[in-house]
C-alpha cells in the first residue's frame, strides 16, 4: 500500500465526519473489548502474566541475535530453508523469484501484517502473479480495492449490506445479508483458490528458537489451509517475533487471544516445524522462513523505542483508544494504525513523514494498562512528538514562525501560572470575554489562534466563580475558633 501518513490531518477530518463508519467501528472495538474484559477477569494470576511476558522480551531483544540465529539453526534442521531479509524489496523479490523458479501463478495467502507492511500483493502482481488473501475480512478488503481498517479485524467498518453487494458485483452471485449465507458463498470461492494454488504465504505470530517452530493463530482455519495444501509454504517473520522456548510461547498464548477477541483460545493454533515429513500426509514439500528487519534493527538500537519490539499485534490497544474510535484506521495512511501504529509508523517510515501520528493520542494511558506485554505507548508518543517538533526545525525555514508563537504562549502561560495576580487577572478577563461564545452550554467555536481546538470538539466554559473564591467563601460560613 502506499505510504500516506502525510496527510493525516486531512484523512482524519474526512473520518470524524463519516458516521456510518464510526458506528459500525464502535460498534465492533467495544465488543472486542468487553470480551477481552471478562476473559482477562477469569486469569487470577494475569498481572503476573503480564509482567513475565515483558522480561521474555525484554531478555529475547537483548540477546537478539543469539535467539535468530539458533532460530535459524533449528528450522535448517528441520528441513525448512531461511533467508534474512534486510527491507521490504528483499524480502519481495526473493518470494517472486522463488515463484516464477517453481512455475507458481497463484498463491495463496493468510493473514499478515508483515506482508502488508512489505506490500507483498502489489508486488506479485506485478509480476503476474495472482495473489489472494483467504481470511474473509481480508477478502473482502482486497476485493473492494481497499485497505485494512484495523490490525486485527481489517472489515470492521464494513456492514453486512456492504459485504453483500460487493460479493454480488465480484463473484456474480445473488445478493444476500445472512452472514453465514455470505461466509458460504466465499468459502466455495476460496476453496477453488486453495486447490489451485502451488504456493501458500503467512506470517507468523511467533518463531520458537530452540523448536523452529512456526506458530500461527487463528479463527477461520484459512492459515491452515495455506500452510498445509500448497507445496510450498513462504512465512514472513518480522524478526522481532522470535521467543526462545515453548515454556514461553505458553504465557503468550494465555495472554494473545484474550486481548486480541477475548477468547481463551482461537479455533486453531499452528505448530509447523519444517516442511512434510516422509511419514505425514499432509503439510507442504517446502518452508521457506523469511526473518524481515525493514527497521526494525534501527528501532532495537533505540533505547526509548526498543520496547515497541514487544507488541504481539493484539490490537487491544486500538480496541481502547478513543482516537482510534473517533478516525478509524485508514486516516493513520499505512498498514499499522492505532497507538502502537503511532509509535511504529514514524520508526518504519521516518518521521519526516509521520510527524503527526505521535499527536494522535490523548496520553490518557489506557493503551498502557491495557496492553499485555505493558508497552509504554504515551512515553513512545511524546519522545516522538519531541523528534517532530526537532525535525520540523531542521526541514524548513515556514517552521520558525509557528515554533516561536508555541513558545511564546507556553512562556506566557508559564509566567502566569506562577504570579496568582495575572493568574487570577488572566481568569476574569477570560470570564468576561466568553459568554458570547457560549452555546447551549458549551464553547463551540473560539476565533483567532486557537479555532482549530474547537473544531471537532466542545471545550467547557470557565465557571462563573474560580474554585479559590468559592473555598474561601465556604470558610467564612464557619467560626474557626468554634
Amino acid at each position: 500500500m502506499d505510504i500516506n501518513t502525510k496527510e493525516f490531518q486531512i484523512n482524519s477530518r474526512l473520518a470524524v465526519k463519516n458516521l456510518k463508519v464510526q458506528r459500525a467501528a464502535r460498534k465492533a472495538t467495544t465488543n472486542l473489548l468487553k470480551g477481552r474484559n471478562l476473559a482477562v477477569a477469569e486469569v487470577d494470576n494475569w498481572e503476573e502474566l503480564r509482567t513475565q511476558a515483558r522480561d521474555i522480551k525484554h531478555n529475547t531483544l537483548s540477546r537478539l541475535d543469539e535467539y535468530l540465529s539458533l532460530l535459524s539453526e533449528s528450522v535448517t534442521k528441520a528441513g525448512g530453508k531461511v533467508i534474512w531479509a534486510s527491507t521490504a524489496t528483499e524480502a519481495n523479490e526473493y518470494i517472486k523469484s522463488l515463484a516464477r523458479d517453481r512455475g507458481v501463478t497463484t498463491v495463496v495467502k493468510g493473514k499478515s501484517m508483515a506482508t502488508e507492511e512489505i506490500n507483498l500483493n502489489h508486488a506479485l502482481e506485478k509480476a503476474g502473479i495472482s495473489a489472494v488473501e483467504t481470511d474473509l475480512g481480508e477478502y473482502f478488503i482486497q476485493m473492494a480495492g481497499e485497505t485494512p481498517f484495523h490490525i486485527l479485524a481489517p472489515a470492521i467498518h464494513k456492514t453486512r449490506e456492504d459485504f453483500g453487494q460487493l460479493f454480488a458485483e465480484k463473484l456474480n452471485v445473488p445478493y444476500e445479508e445472512d452472514p453465514q449465507k455470505l461466509t458460504r458463498i466465499a468459502r466455495k470461492a476460496l476453496r477453488e483458490k486453495f486447490l489451485q494454488a502451488d504456493m501458500g504465504v503467512t506470517g507468523a505470530n511467533f518463531g520458537v528458537a530452540e523448536t523452529g517452530t512456526i506458530v500461527i493463530v487463528e479463527n477461520e482455519g484459512n492459515q491452515r489451509l495455506s500452510t498445509s495444501l500448497p507445496k510450498i509454504h513462504v512465512v514472513v517473520m518480522g524478526m522481532e517475533k522470535v521467543i526462545p522456548s515453548l515454556d514461553d510461547l505458553a504465557v503468550f498464548l494465555t495472554l494473545l487471544p484474550r486481548s486480541a477477541t477475548g477468547q481463551k483460545a482461537t479455533s486453531y493454533v499452528s505448530f509447523i516445524t519444517g516442511p512434510r515429513g516422509l511419514d505425514e500426509i499432509d503439510g507442504p514439500e517446502e518452508l521457506h522462513l523469511i526473518i524481515l528487519d525493514n527497521g526494525r534493527s534501527r528501532i532495537l538500537r533505540d533505547e526509548e523505542m526498543r520496547e515497541s519490539l514487544y507488541c504481539i499485534r493484539c490490537a487491544a490497544c486500538l480496541n481502547i483508544c478513543p482516537i482510534y474510535n473517533a478516525i478509524g484506521g485508514h486516516a493513520y495512511g499505512w498498514v499499522y494504525s492505532g497507538p502502537i501504529g503511532s509509535v511504529i509508523t514514524p520508526e518504519y517510515v521516518g518521521i519526516d513523514q509521520a510527524k503527526d501520528l505521535p499527536s494522535a493520542s490523548t496520553l490518557c494511558g489506557a493503551c498502557r494498562e491495557v496492553c499485555p506485554v505493558k508497552i509504554n505507548i504515551p512515553h513512545m508518543l511524546l519522545n516522538l512528538r519531541h523528534k517532530a517538533v526537532e525535525s520540523n526545525k531542521r526541514s524548513s525555514v515556514k517552521a520558525i514562525i509557528p515554533s516561536i508563537l508555541e513558545r511564546s504562549i507556553v512562556l506566557i502561560w508559564s509566567k502566569t501560572m506562577q504570579n496568582r495576580t495575572a493568574y487570577t487577572l488572566l481568569g476574569k478577563l477570560a470570564r468576561l470575554i466568553q459568554p458570547p461564545l457560549i452555546k447551549n452550554g458549551s464553547i463551540r467555536k473560539i476565533p483567532f489562534l486557537v479555532s482549530g481546538w474547537t473544531t471537532h470538539r466542545d471545550l467547557t466554559p470557565l465557571a462563573s466563580k474560580p474554585f479559590r473564591q468559592i473555598w474561601e467563601e465556604r470558610l467564612s460560613e464557619y467560626d474557626i475558633n468554634d
